[in-house]
């Protein structure tokens, strides 16, 4: 028996090997760096539970302020991901990050609410603004055959550090609470400097150098522009807000699905299927990575659009708590496929100028469907029921399902009409 467990963590270490070797050296280190600031990543999960416990907030004052820390993500997204085409990725993701976590310090010594909330605001505005130039880097360094293996890396990073990180930052936030902002911040360092020593910036005058294909040629222009020339794009995000829209009824349909379902003992069903998603993430994100590899993009996010559809479709119909658990097994199938694809179709088709602001635009997307999947679900379930919503949500499921497979289709005509017209 202790053979055979020898055995599968053998298997399962060559798998991850073989599935992400051969990338750059710099892939490995941002993955190393995501882990560690992932990990640290102390506050913001803890966010209402501090406004309200511990500085003593109601909890509406407190929802406000979580909603604008939220919101102001838009506007520093789409910032970051401007200056990060403009005057450089890592010097972008540097003043980002540093701001991020030296706005974090002066809390853990204040007592004061108001300035407390203000350093609080000014960090998740700089947060904001990371994500666009990391992805951006992660695109400059990876050829389009190894993009889905570095998402997918990058992906795992993430999940690796949010599977730790909450165990800490709640013993120091009911033991050492100075330590949750101080360690947040600390974390915040090491993987910035990381990323500052060992990944070369890229100068926005020489991208045009690290091209990949057509489709990554400069354009000249804004954002809106540039867009327009590419019509896939702009329809790809606008199917994406249907993803976005159904997936966010993990965290806001699904837990009132189970408190109807199985009353008192609801929340507690609910907090195991959370943890069961992020097993999943963690032990089937190498094996869907591997066997998903060779298909486009679209084809994959396509099939993650099947999974949504009977993955949540299915939790109007049930009552059992093992299909319930079934129902997240698969769309956190799907998850895996959306995140692990979305940035691959976007690096794929942005001018490398644009790649940064393509990828705050992505993210855009995806806050309008989480936007929208929050208020219109509410409404939805107030005025029908949740089975209702839950097949709207099939619906949606299958329509973006249907739009993203329409944008293959053209994706490949065009394609072959260029070359036709090249060897014309």
């Amino acid at each position: 028996m202790l053979k055979g467990k020898r055995n599968q963590k053998k298997i399962l270490k060559l798998s991850i090997i073989e599935t992400y070797r051969g990338l750059p050296k710099n892939m490995y280190i941002l993955f190393g760096a995501t882990i560690i600031n992932r990990f640290g990543d102390f506050v913001m999960p803890f966010l209402t539970m501090y406004l309200t416990t511990k500085i003593g907030l109601s909890f509406e004052i407190a929802g406000i302020i979580v909603t604008i820390a939220s919101l102001t993500g838009i506007p520093s997204s789409i910032l970051g991901g401007k200056f990060a085409d403009q005057i450089g990725r890592k010097k972008t993701y540097v003043i980002a990050q540093g701001g991020a976590a030296l706005s974090l310090l002066p809390c853990a010594f204040l007592s004061n609410q108001v300035p407390i909330v203000i350093f609080l605001l000014i960090s998740t505005f700089f947060h904001g603004a990371v994500r666009p130039p990391m992805n951006a880097i992660v695109t400059d360094i990876l050829p389009p055959h190894q993009r889905q293996q570095g998402f997918s890396l990058q992906y795992l990073g993430i999940n690796v550090g949010v599977a730790l990180g909450p165990i800490v930052a709640g013993f120091l936030f009911n033991n050492f609470l100075p330590m949750l902002f101080i360690g947040d911040a600390l974390t915040s360092f090491i993987a910035l400097y990381l990323i500052w020593k060992n990944v070369e910036e890229v100068k926005p005058e020489h991208l045009s150098e690290i091209t990949y294909s057509e489709e990554e040629k400069e354009e000249k222009g804004n954002i809106i522009d540039v867009l327009l020339k590419r019509p896939q794009i702009a329809i790809f995000l606008l199917v994406y807000i249907l993803y976005s829209f159904v997936y966010t009824q993990h965290r806001f349909s699904l837990p009132l699905t189970t408190d109807a379902v199985f009353g008192s003992s609801g929340a507690s069903k609910f907090g195991i299927l959370m943890s069961i998603n992020a097993f999943t993430v963690l032990f089937c994100t190498v094996a869907v990575t591997s066997f998903t590899k060779h298909f486009r993009p679209l084809v994959n996010i396509s099939i993650a659009g099947l999974t949504y559809a009977v993955g949540f479709g299915m939790l109007g119909l049930i009552h059992n708590y093992y299909l319930f658990i079934l129902s997240t097994i698969i769309w956190t199938i799907g998850e895996i496929l959306v995140v692990t694809n979305f940035g691959v179709y976007l690096a794929n088709n942005s001018p490398s100028n644009f790649r940064a602001r393509f990828n705050a635009v992505g993210s855009l997307s995806w806050s309008i469907g989480a936007a929208l999947g929050t208020s219109v679900a509410g409404k939805v379930v107030q005025e029908y029921s949740l089975k209702s919503l839950w097949l709207l949500t099939f619906l949606l499921s299958l329509t973006g399902t249907a739009g993203m497979f329409c944008i293959c289709l053209f994706d490949r005509r065009r394609k072959k009409a260029a070359v036709l017209e090249t060897n014309g």
